[in-house]
Formats: C-alpha cells, structure tokens, sequence
C-alpha cells in the first residue's frame, strides 16, 4: 500500500530537502519505487536529485496551472527506483494563481491518488511556509514527517506545526497523521542539542525516530553535485544515519510500531 508522506516544517533551514533527498534514496536503494515532490520553489530537492531546471519541459507549476497532468510531470533521476516531480521558480505564482480557484486546497490531493498503485513511498518536500503549496500538500498526506533542527527555537517550531495539522484534520484531512519526528543537524558535543533532544523526546515520546541526523560535511556538499549523500560518500555518518532512518521507517511501516 501506497503512503504519501509530507516533509514539513513552518521553520526554514531545519533539513526538509536534505531529509526528502537522502530518505528517498535510501527506501531506493531497498528496491522501493519512490517518487518525491518538489513543492517548494527553491527547488532543493530537484537539483539536490540531479535534475537541471533550465530545460524542464513540464514542472509541478504546470500541473497547478493546468498544463498537464501530474503524471506528465514526473521526471526519473539517476538513481534507480527514484523519480521526482520538479520545481522551478515560476511555483512561486502558483500562491496568486490560486487564489481565486474553487477547491484551491485539494487541487494535489484529487490528483494525486492516480500515482499511489506506481510508488511505495510519495514524499512531498514543503516550503518553509504555510501557504497554498503546503495547505496543498498536507491535504494531500497520509501523515506528516517533521525534520527538526536541534536548536534553542526547535519545540516552539514543533508547536505551531503541531497545532497546524490539528486544523488541517479538522478541516480538510481528518487522516492525517504524525509519521514522525527526526531531529537534524545533531552535534552531540554540544550542550544545548542535547538539551533539545532530551525535551524533543519528553514532550513528544515514541513519534520521536532513534536515528538522529548528525551535522555532516556529505550532507552539505553532495547537493552541489546533484547526488544524494548514498551516491556522494557512501560511508559517511551523514549517508548511513538517513539509511538507518529509512530502516525504521520500512520497519515501522510494516509492524505498525518503532523500531
């Protein structure tokens, strides 16, 4: 059975795209059909995945514009198993499209059901906003993954998304659920990620993965070469704690519990 997943968090820099790039690969690499989509027209996880924008014949944009279909979007990667549906810049007029669009908030999701019998895994990488592209998305999801940096701002941040998918369910997706918590960016030898991860796990428990995403120079640098960090630097902390990461998820997915 399909599962559509949205990466989201309201708080920009936190590791939504690194964590859509690197977990996709990794469910790829298990021989998972993935599709990932790029909602945020920054486009990280398009370049981050290979994909040069400059000569994309059909975009997310012209899916929400009504220019294809969303199955006429989707573009395969170099990495087997993986594909993506692409953004560019023009996404970022899709808000002002849209706005006076009837049903302008299910536009993915009455769409998007046609894609579940080709992928195991859909992910959906979100901008770092609440606006109609991520309303969009989390109309769209089965639950919600929220990549959270291990800072002093981090459970302020979780509170708003929390309260955010709570008026999503009661409003437009009463299924929406809480895939899970990853905290990002972890250096253990500092004191305050600590702290944060300590409370991260109090208030929020078992939705909170083992796996933790250490700061990592692969995860830095393999954007800039169009690969995820598996196909970058294959032994690094950084390409093996997202693999770790995708065994939980398979893990969890077929058990119906934590690893």
């Amino acid at each position: 059975m399909s599962r559509i997943i949205a990466i989201a968090n309201q708080k920009g820099g936190v590791g939504k795209s690194t964590t859509a790039v690197n977990l996709a690969a990794s469910l790829a690499l298990a021989e998972k059909d993935i599709l990932v989509i790029d909602t945020d027209p920054q486009g990280n996880s398009t370049s981050g995945l290979g994909i040069t924008r400059d000569n994309l014949d059909k975009t997310l944009y012209d899916f929400y514009s009504k220019r294809c279909d969303i199955g006429d979007a989707i573009k395969e990667t170099a990495v087997g198993h993986l594909a993506i549906i692409p953004s560019t810049v023009d996404l970022l007029g899709v808000e002002i499209e849209l706005i006076g669009r009837e049903g302008r908030e299910h536009i993915l999701s009455d769409s998007i059901n046609a894609l579940r019998d080709r992928y195991r895994y859909i992910f959906i990488d979100c901008p770092p906003s609440l606006g109609l592209l991520t309303l969009n998305a989390l109309v769209a999801a089965d639950s919600v993954l929220v990549p959270v940096q291990c800072e002093y701002y981090a459970l302020e941040g979780l509170g708003l998304l929390t309260n955010t998918i709570r008026l999503i369910r009661n409003s437009f997706n009463p299924g929406l659920d809480m895939e899970g918590i990853v905290l990002t960016m972890f250096d253990s030898r500092n004191t305050l990620a600590r702290q944060v991860e300590e409370e991260v796990r109090k208030h929020f428990g078992d939705k909170v993965y083992n796996t933790v995403i250490p700061r990592n120079v692969t995860l830095s640098e393999a954007p800039s070469h169009g690969k995820p960090a598996l196909f970058y630097d294959a032994r690094s902390k950084g390409a093996q704690s997202y693999l770790s990461l995708a065994k939980e998820i398979l893990n969890e997915n077929s058990t119906g519990q934590r690893a």
